[in-house]
């Protein structure tokens, strides 16, 4: 699957501009773990544009590890020819499948996936609403206030960071500067 393929699947599943953010956020961040891991770029940015195209259709209330979202995108993106080290990566993202993070794509998008949604949130409540003068230290703050991004589970970014190797702040780094410069992309800024 291309790019292209991968986007225009992406838009026609998920109406939801934050939700495309979002995809766009991890896609950004997957590149850049896979230069720095000297892996596949393109493979590893396909995982992330692609790893909720199918949350808004198919939703998981129930965490059920076989059905709704990621399982139903998986079939889907089977169906396609997607590669199966990213079918593995994208349901592994999500801890309720039991898929095991194996490769380092699996543990890279589960790394980055709710890392990438906590650092847009901490640019969003900036005055500035950039990652431009947002520091690493400001968000390991953040990540200590639990009424901040509820959503965001804690867990997860600390066992993303822990699977992956990395301390969390050098972690945090590599994010804040592999999205800085496609912030537009991810409505952040100055309008």
């Amino acid at each position: 699957m291309t790019r292209d393929e991968a986007l225009a699947l992406m838009h026609e599943f998920t109406p939801s501009e934050a939700l495309r953010r979002h995809m766009y956020a991890v896609e950004i961040a997957m590149r850049a773990m896979a230069e720095r891991q000297g892996a596949d770029v393109e493979a590893w940015g396909l995982a992330g544009l692609l790893h909720d195209f199918d949350y808004e259709r198919f939703p998981n209330a129930g965490h059920s590890p076989v059905a709704e979202h990621p399982a139903e995108g998986v079939r889907i993106l089977a169906a396609r020819g997607v590669s199966d080290e990213i079918c593995q990566a994208i349901l592994g993202h999500a801890s309720y499948t039991g898929v095991p993070r194996e490769s380092a794509m699996a543990r890279a998008l589960f790394g980055v996936d709710e890392l990438c949604g906590f650092l847009v949130a901490c640019a969003l409540v900036r005055p500035s609403r950039s990652l431009a003068d947002l520091e690493v230290s400001s968000v390991r703050k953040k990540l200590k206030d639990k009424a901040f991004a509820r959503g965001v589970s804690r867990e997860d970014v600390q066992q993303g960071a822990a699977e992956l190797g990395i301390d969390i702040g050098e972690l945090i780094g590599l994010l804040l500067g592999a999205l800085r410069p496609h912030e537009r992309v991810l409505g952040l800024g100055s309008p």
